[in-house]
């Protein structure tokens, strides 16, 4: 998939953010583009947030969802994937609690524009994960 900048002028798409905010906004969707499925793929049978990850991030690449939803959906994510966080993930149980607790935060904020269609391709994309295939 190539990976389409928000940081440039104001469109459609980038109206309503200031461009600090859409250049933040392509930064994390370029890390959470480049180590979701790393981080997750590690991951995936310990943290019990794995498909409203999942589908939080299909929901955030997705073109049709507002791009205000998308940006704290990549802001949320970015966090999952960042190496550095509050609470180190190598601890068992309470490493991932920052992370399900960032992700469940804009999930609960987000919800009605996380849909179906996402839902579907998290399950299909985690059983292909847990399984080995590609």
């Amino acid at each position: 998939m190539s990976t389409t900048s928000t940081a440039g002028p104001a469109s459609p798409e980038t109206e309503g953010l200031s461009q600090s905010e859409r250049a933040q906004a392509a930064r994390d969707e370029e890390s959470v583009r480049r180590g979701f499925w790393r981080k997750l793929q590690g991951t995936a049978a310990r943290i019990p947030f794995a498909q409203e990850a999942t589908a939080s991030y299909y929901a955030a690449l997705d073109r049709e969802t507002p791009l205000k939803v998308r940006a704290t959906l990549l802001g949320a994510l970015a966090y999952f994937v960042l190496p550095v966080d509050f609470a180190p993930d190598l601890f068992p149980l309470v490493g991932f609690t920052d992370d399900a607790a960032v992700l469940m935060a804009a999930m609960r904020l987000l919800s009605s524009h996380v849909h179906p269609r996402h839902h579907a391709a998290a399950r299909d994309a985690l059983e292909q994960l847990r399984h080995g295939r590609d």
